[in-house]
């Protein structure tokens, strides 16, 4: 599960990028991406449209994707949450005040570096979000590999 604070950008965009990645470098595994947001202020709003057309200029869409929160119930369901920054961290402690399955962590550990994916919707910088995500992501899926083999 993906995280960001609204699910319109960030978390979206990690999350259709780690399912053609997945597509790729994993074919027949059975692994559920999802992204959702730690606030409400865009629940059920689409991608967007800059983000959704930094997706498209890969080749992946995003179509369908609706703005969705997460839910304290969601720790038992999924394995991990990948937040984008340090704000996201914050907030999703106080969904999940404890973490005791080690679930959470910052999407760019996966790329062996320190840091936050920074919001394209305050940089305006979706191109940057982008190859961060890539960068993460990528180092997720090998991630996932490893752990599988």
């Amino acid at each position: 599960m993906f995280v960001c604070h609204g699910n319109i950008c960030r978390s979206p965009m990690a999350e259709f990028i780690m399912k053609k990645l997945i597509r790729e470098r994993l074919p027949g595994e059975d692994i559920l991406v999802c992204s959702s947001a730690t606030s409400t202020e865009e629940i059920g709003n689409p991608v967007y449209p800059p983000a959704r057309a930094e997706l498209n200029r890969h080749g992946i869409s995003c179509g369908g994707k609706y703005a969705v929160q997460l839910k304290k119930a969601d720790y038992d369901i999924y394995d991990l949450f990948i937040v984008m920054d340090g704000n996201n961290l914050r907030n999703i402690k106080r969904i999940f005040p404890d973490d005791p399955q080690n679930k959470i962590h910052k999407l760019l550990e996966f790329a062996g570096r320190p840091g936050d994916v920074e919001d394209p919707w305050y940089t305006r910088d979706f191109k940057k979000a982008y190859d961060d995500i890539l960068e993460g992501c990528t180092g997720l899926v090998e991630h996932i590999a490893e752990k599988n083999l």
